[in-house]
């Protein structure tokens, strides 16, 4: 699939803002994984798709090495303020809306395609980690930051716009093809 297609399902998904993805940007960071440990989203050691269930940072670096481009999809929305966090959770749950519509239509292609989110999966009220598989493993989506990558500078080095002011909010995420 090319990136007129890809740009344009991501415009039918309802992202705000595309641009294609350099998969030799994606540079996988031990820190970003270290700020997973800290557990401050309390997901850590409690998801298939967060660390330790999505894998090690080296398993995580080889997956993604499979994949030979890409895209990157952002969803921005308007905030109050940096504690209007009721307008925040609206945002990433329209946006995780969007990834979800958009990854069933890349896999319906045939396609190998790697969906990485914003966030923690959010498909079931309760993960089963550890004590049984995935319930939904071809709708589960691991976060850019539980793979390792920086999302700030992934954006950065594909020209993707990450702060737009303290009156927005954006949630970024990308899908490797």
């Amino acid at each position: 699939m090319d990136y007129e297609k890809l740009a344009e399902l991501a415009k039918r998904c309802g992202f705000t803002a595309w641009v294609p993805l350099d998969v030799s940007t994606l540079e996988v960071k031990q820190a970003v994984r270290d700020m997973c440990a800290d557990n401050t989203c309390g997901a850590y050691e409690k998801r298939w798709s967060c660390p330790p269930g999505c894998g090690t940072l080296e398993e995580c670096a080889e997956r993604l090495k499979r994949y030979s481009y890409g895209i990157l999809v952002q969803t921005c929305g308007d905030v109050e303020d940096g504690f209007d966090f009721e307008a925040m959770m609206e945002i990433e749950a329209d946006h995780k809306s969007h990834l979800q519509e958009m990854y069933a239509a890349l896999r319906r292609t045939g396609e190998d395609v790697l969906a990485l989110g914003a966030g923690c999966c959010t498909q079931c009220r309760e993960c089963t980690y550890p004590d049984a598989p995935c319930r939904f493993p071809d709708r589960a989506v691991a976060s850019m930051e539980a793979y390792g990558l920086l999302v700030l500078e992934v954006c950065k080095a594909n020209g993707l716009q990450y702060y737009y002011g303290s009156d927005k909010m954006a949630y970024n995420s990308c899908f490797l093809l």
